[in-house]
């Protein structure tokens, strides 16, 4: 079996079995997003008024990162304002400037992803971008199959540890009946059939 469809098909089964079955109706105000730094995340480094140490910058498979002068720096696991902040320690303790002022924004974190399952029409993995909602990863998926429940949709997300599940009015909020529900890294989409 295929490393992708193995990992969506433990996904679905995750949803089906895993943690609560308690569905709760709204997303929780307290789960900070994920925004670590992975492999194949793109940044941007801006070193102030140093041009030529400004760039942009892909995480490698080992995690790393080549910067000028200071040579590989660790970043995967790590905030942009930690990577900012030992590029700024580094270029300082080693003679090259002598206030570095330093900046990393993310532009890609290709290494975070949501799944979307069931009544759609092209479940998969997608990579998660800033501001990707339930109903845009839907429309990324191909949008709801004809016999979806699109009221019924519902999202599982780890919480501390703890699988919890959130149902999203998909078809509400469509018609602007209710708020979209906001994505992180790791979320899963499962779309149920309706009851016939």
């Amino acid at each position: 079996m295929r490393p992708v469809f193995a990992s969506i098909a433990a996904l679905l089964l995750l949803v089906a079995c895993g943690g609560s079955n308690h569905v709760t109706p709204r997303a929780p105000g307290d789960s900070a997003p994920d925004t670590t730094l992975g492999v194949g995340d793109s940044f941007d480094v801006r070193v102030y008024g140093e041009e030529e140490l400004s760039g942009k910058y892909q995480v490698t498979g080992d995690g790393m990162i080549d910067f000028p002068f200071i040579g590989r720096v660790e970043v995967v696991g790590k905030e942009p304002t930690q990577v900012a902040a030992d590029i700024q320690t580094r270029l300082k303790e080693g003679g090259y400037l002598t206030n570095p002022q330093v900046s990393v924004l993310v532009t890609d974190y290709s290494s975070k992803h949501v799944s979307v399952m069931g009544a759609v029409a092209k479940p998969g993995i997608f990579p998660l971008t800033n501001g990707l909602t339930v109903v845009h990863a839907l429309s990324l998926a191909g949008g709801l199959t004809a016999i979806a429940s699109g009221n019924d949709v519902i999202v599982s997300r780890r919480i501390r540890g703890v699988i919890q599940r959130f149902r999203v009015p998909v078809d509400d909020v469509t018609e602007g009946r209710a708020d979209d529900f906001p994505l992180q890294a790791g979320d899963i989409i499962y779309v149920p059939q309706r009851v016939f």
